[in-house]
């Protein structure tokens, strides 16, 4: 396989700006912007934070499955010659898609109109949820890459 190198290095470089876009979100960002701006002005950022990272996240997850797809198949064998670590990766990966999707899908939306039409009320409502449902990912993607990077010395 002439390409694993380059597919290792996108799949791992697209779950660090994945996951690490998350914990600098949810750890850094979020707590400086709570104690440092009102509700509008911290709608109004949130609202352009997200509008450039989800992109971003777009184009990770879209690297992700075609670089884990090309792995798996191409030089693990399928599924039958991976190890349970690669599993158990594939369903997690598998899970942050689903709940990245409903949150850009969802709430995101919501949250884009509401802030659109300075609906600051509906707009805090949609960013707690938007909140939540990224500490939810971000426990995922960290335990997925700690998968990743051990699994195969684990399980």
């Amino acid at each position: 396989m002439p390409y694993v190198s380059t597919a290792l290095a996108l799949h791992a470089l697209a779950a660090v700006l994945w996951v690490g876009g998350m914990a600098f979100a949810w750890g850094i960002l979020r707590p400086v912007a709570a104690e440092t701006l009102e509700g509008p002005a911290r709608q109004t950022l949130w609202r352009g934070v997200f509008a450039r990272f989800f992109p971003l996240v777009w184009a990770s997850i879209l690297v992700l499955l075609a670089t884990g797809y090309y792995l798996l198949f191409g030089v693990f064998g399928g599924f039958a010659g991976s190890g349970m670590h690669i599993h158990l990766m594939h369903v997690l990966g598998l899970v942050m898609t689903g709940v990245f999707a409903y949150l850009f899908f969802r709430p995101w939306q919501r949250f884009r109109r509401a802030v659109a039409q300075e609906d600051w009320s509906a707009g805090a409502k949609d960013l707690a949820t938007i909140r939540s449902t990224v500490a939810f990912n971000l426990a995922l993607g960290l335990v997925t890459v700690a998968v990743g990077a051990g699994g195969r010395f684990w399980l």
